[in-house]
């Protein structure tokens, strides 16, 4: 990054801002451009910090991979527009000897996954002259595409936790920061917005049905290309979310926990059958091989011990079998959820994840401690807490298990946080609502 980054990004940030503005005069609501302009420049300025730490604080994949190799593509391209057959081609053919930018890379560009991403960067790099600074943005922005529906979404259901929802998805300090520069998180957090806000207008509002299945078609593809495994834990909650919002008729919570299960069932099989068409190198979460998987990952990291400070154990055992999957299980999704505490902060770096966590066990225990034991489990049967608890826990179970390092951690969890944030506003919501009926007919009955 030099002198010229500085020199552009106030104009490309305009330019951000002229486009994204002209989205916002649309909004006939004063809540959701309030809240529109906000995201908008917290994702603007929060690629400063991020180029600054993947830069010169922390250099990983972001630059030293992504950008670094992307980059070479784009200059070999100007070069030769017969390299633009990298565009088009698998990471093996681009990874030869005397291709890559820096010799240290050698490998990692075989990953389809990788791979990927350098060519979506080699692609914007167009636009951005190949500057670091300007390309971050360019994945900041579209990250932020993606938030802003899923914000608009929930806001649809609930419009009356408008600061609660802003709290959850447009300010997450964590999830703002990972998804603000060239990531696969950006992109992810993106397609995952898109790709439940057109399943809920085609679903639910019967609306736009092309250009939905256009949006769906390409956020579901972007999920598949860059991290499976979120796909395939989320979409079976959502389409359980979907199923149960039409069960609202059934009274009794029995008969919808019945029903809700039987209709899970029926969607993970459904699903998993669907995934297991796929290569087996995109269906290492889904498939059966998932227990050698997270065993795999886990030597992975251990093998690294000597030189990566922020690695830790989940106190359990893990041999490989689905019995050991299950008992580590709660101490995984504790992992994603809660850790790292601040007391094993080792790094600047994971420093603003302990206090993000530190929250949200507080957030926890408030939701706990008004709903109660009994009832804050209960609640869970609603359609929308089901849905975020669901996919929260479900994900938070194999990213605990099979990343056993806090830096990593901090990263690899930040799709599901938002969801699981919003679940404990609903319940803190549905139970605060019940306290004040209750007070209501007890004042109403003393007067």
């Amino acid at each position: 990054m030099g002198i010229a980054d500085l020199i552009l990004y106030p104009v490309y940030l305009l330019l951000f801002y002229l486009f994204f503005s002209s989205g916002r005069k649309k909004l006939n609501d004063p809540v959701l451009q309030v809240y529109h302009q906000h995201g908008f420049w917290i994702k603007a300025l929060a690629v400063i910090p991020f180029v600054l730490f993947n830069w010169k604080i922390s250099p990983g994949d972001s630059y030293v991979l992504y950008q670094v190799e992307g980059v070479n593509i784009y200059k070999l391209i100007l070069k030769d527009f017969s390299n633009v057959r990298f565009l088009l081609s698998p990471g093996t053919v681009y990874d030869e000897s005397g291709l890559l930018a820096d010799p240290w890379n050698l490998g990692y560009c075989r990953d389809v996954n990788n791979f990927t991403v350098c060519r979506i960067v080699t692609l914007l790099s167009f636009f951005s002259t190949g500057k670091y600074l300007i390309t971050c943005l360019f994945f900041s922005m579209i990250s932020f595409s993606g938030v802003w529906r899923l914000y608009r979404f929930f806001y649809a259901l609930y419009p009356h936790l408008h600061k609660q929802l802003a709290i959850a998805i447009l300010y997450l300090p964590t999830f703002v920061f990972w998804s603000s520069g060239i990531l696969k998180d950006p992109l992810c957090t993106g397609a995952l917005g898109w790709l439940t806000f057109a399943l809920y207008e085609i679903l639910v509002k019967k609306k736009n049905l092309p250009t939905n299945m256009f949006i769906i078609i390409a956020a579901g593809y972007t999920l598949v290309a860059l991290k499976i495994y979120i796909l395939v834990s989320y979409l079976p909650f959502f389409l359980l979310f979907l199923a149960l919002k039409n069960l609202n008729l059934l009274k009794s919570s029995f008969a919808k926990i019945t029903v809700g299960t039987i209709m899970l069932i029926g969607i993970m099989i459904s699903f998993t059958r669907i995934m297991n068409q796929l290569q087996d190198s995109m269906v290492k979460f889904a498939g059966k091989g998932i227990t050698t998987t997270i065993k795999n990952y886990q030597q992975n990291y251990a093998a690294q011990g000597d030189i990566a400070e922020s690695n830790f154990s989940l106190g359990v055992e893990f041999d490989g079998s689905v019995s050991s999957l299950i008992k580590m299980a709660p101490a995984a999704v504790i992992a994603t959820l809660y850790r790292p505490f601040i007391w094993e902060t080792r790094k600047p770096s994971t420093l603003l994840s302990s206090l993000e966590s530190l929250a949200i066990i507080l957030l926890t225990l408030k939701a706990f401690r008004s709903a109660g034991i009994v009832k804050f489990f209960r609640l869970w049967t609603d359609p929308t807490i089901m849905y975020c608890i669901g996919f929260s826990l479900f994900f938070a179970l194999f990213v605990g298990a099979t990343t056993p390092n806090f830096g990593t951690l901090c990263r690899y969890k930040i799709p599901c946080m938002p969801f699981y944030v919003i679940a404990m506003f609903l319940i803190l919501d549905i139970t605060n609502k019940k306290k004040e009926i209750l007070l209501k007919n007890k004042q109403d009955v003393e007067v």
